[in-house]
């Protein structure tokens, strides 16, 4: 269980030896022994409840006043190396990712007060990172992490700070890109993992530029389109899942960046998985996959533009006003939205059919007949802003689930 050894970590001392006479055993004469029972030996003890506090060789007695009240730090006792410490955090966030804004400040804080060597900042950032590409959806709470070390950690040694050092450590495995796509099935997923933590630290990782504007990393935008062609050189099952994950998490954000500079970076891209679905002998259902990102790119990545700021948004300003409309039908099986020109008509038919909410209890126990006073006193016609407001969240729930 994580966070388990915490309440583990408590002084254990040996109890002293001292004199433990072996009660001897009475013998019923030679002839004829009777089995006795085996008495415990008396253990004696020289300590006191009135000893002054103990505290093991090295231990800092002031460790415990970067301590508060926060639901973890509440589970350790002091008693932590910093790797413990550290490794005991980032399973806590695995667990419990909600906990983040209100304790990342407080664990900020314990380590400026810890990490005030280079290899004490080494050892936080292989921990970090080995967090981030072994345990499996924490790729995006560990590019959060960074993001708040980077910019809170108060210590930068000549070897480099949290996001250099940080960086450096995606280095290597960035320069093994092409022999990680070739390799077992073991090295790719290990790849991969890295793959899509460096896509989060790219929609993450916040850098304040010269005149104190917030920027994305731009060496990992470029990184990110190496590792892409990587993936594509070795067109495996695999390492193309991998990439159309990578697009749908960043490549909108990429897109935009290219733009930016007047480069068709992504239409290079673009073309080279249309040749990939045509030429490459993956399965059927990853070049559906490809196909599926091919068209979520020629939408925009999904995304709706609004029209104009203050503008509530009518079939006549904006084309995809009926775009997400819940599909309704007639009493004849007839199919109609909100685009159709008798809608209106349509709709108020169909709340005024009676048979729309049957008089049926869930276990099939029929109601209309027993019940029938009961159901005659409830009032069927919602409030118009209630029902007004009751559309338009089923209009919304539509339109996430599609998403």
């Amino acid at each position: 269980p994580v966070n388990k050894n915490f309440s583990e970590h408590l002084q254990k001392t040996e109890i002293p030896s001292g004199s433990q006479d072996k009660v001897p055993v009475l013998d019923s004469g030679p002839e004829m022994a009777e089995p006795q029972l085996a008495v415990d030996p008396v253990a004696t003890s020289n300590l006191s409840a009135r000893a002054p506090e103990f505290y093991p060789a090295g231990y800092n007695q002031n460790f415990n006043q970067n301590f508060t009240d926060s639901s973890f730090e509440n589970r350790c006792d002091g008693y932590l190396t910093l790797a413990e410490y550290v490794q005991g955090f980032l399973n806590h966030l695995t667990e419990q990712p909600g906990c983040f804004d209100s304790e990342i400040e407080q664990f900020a804080e314990t380590l400026n007060g810890w990490v005030i060597a280079d290899e004490a900042l080494q050892e936080l950032v292989e921990l970090i990172y080995q967090q981030a590409t072994s345990v499996p959806n924490f790729s995006y709470m560990g590019a959060r992490l960074c993001n708040y070390l980077s910019h809170h950690l108060t210590i930068s040694p000549q070897s480099g700070n949290f996001r250099q050092l940080l960086l450096q450590r995606c280095r290597t495995e960035y320069e093994n890109r092409d022999e990680a796509t070739k390799g077992d099935e073991t090295t790719r997923k290990q790849f991969h993992a890295f793959v899509l933590f460096l896509a989060e630290l790219y929609l993450n990782l916040e850098i304040k530029g010269t005149k104190g504007q917030v920027t994305r990393a731009e060496i990992l935008q470029e990184g990110l389109r190496e590792l892409l062609n990587s993936l594509f050189s070795n067109p495996v099952d695999s390492n193309l899942i991998c990439a159309v994950k990578l697009l749908k998490l960043t490549g909108s954000a990429l897109e935009d960046a290219w733009k930016e500079k007047g480069k068709n970076d992504m239409e290079e891209i673009i073309q080279r998985i249309e040749n990939v679905v045509l030429d490459a002998n993956c399965s059927r259902d990853v070049k559906h996959m490809l196909l599926k990102l091919v068209e979520l790119r020629s939408s925009n990545w999904g995304r709706v533009h609004a029209t104009t700021p203050h503008t509530e948004a009518t079939p006549e300003n904006d084309p995809n006003y009926f775009m997400n409309e819940p599909t309704f039908y007639t009493s004849d099986g007839i199919p109609f939205t909100a685009a159709d020109p008798d809608y209106q008509e349509k709709y108020q038919e169909l709340l005024e059919r009676e048979d729309l909410f049957p008089y049926y209890e869930e276990n099939g126990a029929d109601l209309s007949g027993h019940g029938e006073l009961y159901f005659d006193e409830i009032d069927d016609e919602m409030d118009p802003e209630i029902e007004e407001a009751f559309e338009k969240f089923c209009l919304e729930s539509e339109h996430q689930r599609k998403q």
